[in-house]
C-alpha cells in the first residue's frame, strides 16, 4: 500500500462515517477484503465499515446495515448490532452485546458483556468468566468514556453521560450520568423518577449491619453461641454466628479472635469419622454403605465447613463415609431413597454427600467415579415434565418436591456449578407451589419454604439467561411474587433481635434467632436479585447459601 493509501485508510478509520460516500473502489474492494478476513461466525451488513487498526476478534458477530467499528476498537466475544450503529475510536465490546438501532458508542467506552468471580481461595487470574450480557435498546447515545458492567439493560432513547459507569438498568428515555450512573431527567422533559425500591433495602441493610454485633452478642452465653436466648448451645448456632458477621461486618464475631473461632470449629471434627456430633450427642451409626443418613451431622458438614471456609480455613479430615464409597454403593443408595414421600431427606442427603464429597477434593481423598455417577443418576432420573425429582402428595402437595429440589441442587448442581435440567419445567413447578396456600398463605411462610422457592428460581434464570433485569420465561410472574415476599420479608425484621424462622414444624420457630437471621438475610438477597436490585443490599452471602459456586483450589 501507498503512503497516499494508507493516509487515507487512517482517515476513513477514525472518521468512518465518510466512507459509504468518499471512498474509491479500490478502497471499497479493500474494505470487503477486511470484512471477509474477520475470523469467526460474521455477517455484515451493507455499507458498514471496519477499521484497519480495529482488533475485532469475535466469536460471533452481526453488524447491521450502515454501522462501522472505528480506529482501534477492541471487539471479542459476541457482538450482534442493529442498523446504524456506531463504535467509535478505542471502543472496546467484549463478551455478549446486543445493540438495537441507532446506538452510538463515544470514543474509549467499554462494554464489557462478562465478569468473574472473585473468590479468596484463589487468584483472580485464575478465576472461571461468567456472562449475562449486555442489551442496549434503540436511539441509545453512550457518551465517552463511558464502563457498562455484565448485566445490565439500556432501554431505548437514554443518554449517558461521559464517564459514567453503568452498574444498573436504565429505563427508557433516560439521561444518566455519574459514578456508579444515576438517573438525572428523562429526555421528554420530566424529571427522572427516582427508584423508591432501592430506599427500603438499603435501609433495611444499613440497620442489619448497625445491628449485627449486638444481635450475635445476645446469642452468647458466657462460652458458647445459641440460637436465642435461654435455649442450649448448638454447633449451628456458631456457625449461623460467623455466616451473620461474615456477611454485614466482613469480620468474624467478636466474641472469639479468629483463630479461637478456627480451632473451636476444627476441634469438633471426629478424625475417624469426619462428622462433627451435635453437642452431647453421639454420632448416629452409620448405614451399610458407610454414611450416616440423618441427624445434625449431616447438616454441620454444611454449616461447619462453610463457616471454617468463611474463617479461611478448612475441615481437617475427609468425610470418610463419602470418601470410601463406591459409585455401585451410591447408585444403589439413591435408588432406594424415599422419593415419592420423603423428597426432602434425599435431597438434604444428596446435599450433605455432594458437599463432603467437595471438601474431600481439598484432600485430594475423592473417587471422582462417585461423583460421576451422582450426576448421571441424577440427569437420568430426572422428571422432565416437572423438572423435578420426586411427585407430588395429596398431602403435601408439592412441598417434599420443592423443598428437596433445592437442597439436592444447593449441594450438586449449584455447588459444582453445573446447569440443572429442564429449567423451564422446574420454574412451572416451583411457581405452582409457590401458589400453595398451605405455606405460602399470609403468615404462614417460614424461612425454609421461601428459601426453597427463591433459589430455585434464581438459578434457573440465570441458566435460561433472564437474569438481573432480563425478560424471559415467565419473569413478569417471578417478579410479582419475588416483589410480595421481599416486603413481607423486610416487615419481619424485629430491632436488635433479627429475623425469627416463621412458623411450621420445623424450624426453631417465631422467635428471633441466629438461624433465622442468617437464613431470611440470604433470602432477601435472592428476593432482591430476581428484582435486580441486590446491589443495594451492599452484601452478598458467601457461605451455605451462596449463589456462585464455592471453589476448590
Amino acid at each position: 500500500m501507498d503512503q497516499q493509501q494508507q493516509v487515507f485508510v487512517q482517515h476513513f478509520d477514525h472518521c468512518p462515517w465518510l466512507f459509504a460516500e468518499s471512498a474509491s473502489e479500490e478502497q471499497r474492494l479493500a474494505q470487503r477484503e477486511r470484512q471477509e478476513a474477520i475470523a469467526g461466525d460474521s455477517e455484515i451488513g451493507e455499507r458498514c465499515y471496519v477499521a484497519e487498526s480495529a482488533a475485532v476478534f469475535p466469536d460471533r458477530l452481526r453488524l447491521g446495515d450502515d454501522s462501522y467499528i472505528a480506529a482501534h476498537a477492541y471487539v471479542t466475544g459476541e457482538l450482534t448490532t442493529g442498523s446504524d450503529c456506531t463504535l467509535n475510536p478505542f471502543t472496546t465490546v467484549r463478551g455478549t452485546v446486543v445493540l438495537g438501532d441507532g446506538v452510538r458508542i463515544g470514543a474509549h467506552t467499554s462494554l464489557l458483556g462478562f465478569n468473574h468471580s472473585m473468590a479468596p481461595d484463589r487468584p483472580v487470574f485464575q478465576q472461571p468468566l461468567t456472562s449475562s450480557g449486555i442489551k442496549v435498546g434503540d436511539d441509545v447515545w453512550i457518551g465517552s468514556h463511558v464502563v457498562v458492567v455484565d448485566g445490565v439493560t439500556i432501554g431505548d432513547h437514554c443518554v449517558i453521560g461521559a464517564g459514567a459507569v453503568v452498574t444498573k438498568d436504565l429505563p427508557a428515555w433516560t439521561m444518566a450520568a455519574g459514578n456508579p450512573a444515576r438517573p438525572l431527567r428523562d429526555r421528554r422533559g420530566a424529571p427522572a423518577a427516582p427508584a423508591p425500591q432501592s430506599r427500603p433495602l438499603t435501609r433495611f441493610a444499613d440497620t442489619a449491619r448497625a445491628q449485627a454485633a449486638d444481635i450475635i452478642a445476645r446469642c452468647w452465653d458466657g462460652g458458647h453461641y445459641v440460637d436465642r436466648p435461654g435455649t442450649a448451645p448448638t454447633v449451628r448456632a456458631h456457625c449461623d454466628a460467623v455466616e451473620i458477621a461474615d456477611l454485614l461486618l466482613s469480620s468474624v464475631p467478636g466474641q472469639l479472635s479468629a483463630d479461637e473461632h478456627v480451632r473451636r470449629l476444627g476441634s469438633l471434627q471426629e478424625p475417624d469419622t469426619g462428622l462433627v456430633p451435635e453437642f452431647g450427642k453421639p454420632l448416629p451409626t452409620a448405614d451399610a454403605d458407610g454414611f450416616v443418613g440423618e441427624g445434625e451431622a449431616l447438616y454441620h458438614i454444611l454449616s461447619v465447613g462453610y463457616a471454617l471456609d468463611l474463617l479461611g480455613s478448612s475441615f481437617r479430615h475427609p468425610v470418610r463415609g463419602v470418601r470410601e464409597m463406591t459409585a455401585p454403593q451410591l447408585v444403589a443408595r439413591l435408588g432406594g431413597m424415599l422419593w415419592h414421600d420423603g423428597a426432602w431427606g434425599a435431597g438434604a442427603w444428596i446435599d450433605a454427600w455432594a458437599t463432603a464429597a467437595r471438601w474431600n477434593l481439598r484432600h485430594g481423598e475423592q473417587d471422582s467415579g462417585a461423583l460421576e455417577a451422582l450426576f448421571g443418576w441424577l440427569l437420568t432420573r430426572n422428571d422432565p415434565w416437572s423438572g423435578m425429582w420426586g411427585s407430588p402428595s395429596a398431602e403435601a402437595g408439592r412441598l417434599q418436591v420443592v423443598n428437596g429440589y433445592y437442597r439436592l441442587t444447593r449441594g450438586s448442581f449449584a455447588q459444582f456449578g453445573l446447569p440443572v435440567p429442564h429449567p423451564e419445567r422446574v420454574v412451572d413447578s416451583v411457581l405452582d407451589h409457590a401458589r400453595d396456600p398451605r405455606y405460602f398463605g399470609s403468615g404462614r411462610e417460614n424461612a425454609c419454604n421461601v428459601l426453597d422457592v427463591a433459589h430455585p428460581l434464581w438459578l434457573c434464570t440465570r441458566q435460561l439467561g433472564t437474569g438481573t433485569g432480563g425478560e424471559g420465561y415467565r419473569t413478569a410472574e417471578i417478579r410479582v411474587w419475588a416483589e410480595g415476599q421481599l416486603t413481607a420479608a423486610l416487615s419481619r425484621w424485629r430491632d436488635g433481635k433479627g429475623f425469627g424462622f416463621g412458623p411450621g414444624t420445623a424450624g426453631p420457630g417465631l422467635e428471633p434467632g441466629l438461624q433465622g437471621t442468617e437464613m431470611w438475610l440470604a433470602i432477601v438477597w435472592y428476593l432482591a436479585d430476581l428484582l435486580g436490585r441486590s446491589d443495594d443490599l451492599g452484601y452478598r452471602p458467601r457461605g451455605v447459601h451462596r449463589p456462585e459456586p464455592r471453589l476448590i483450589s
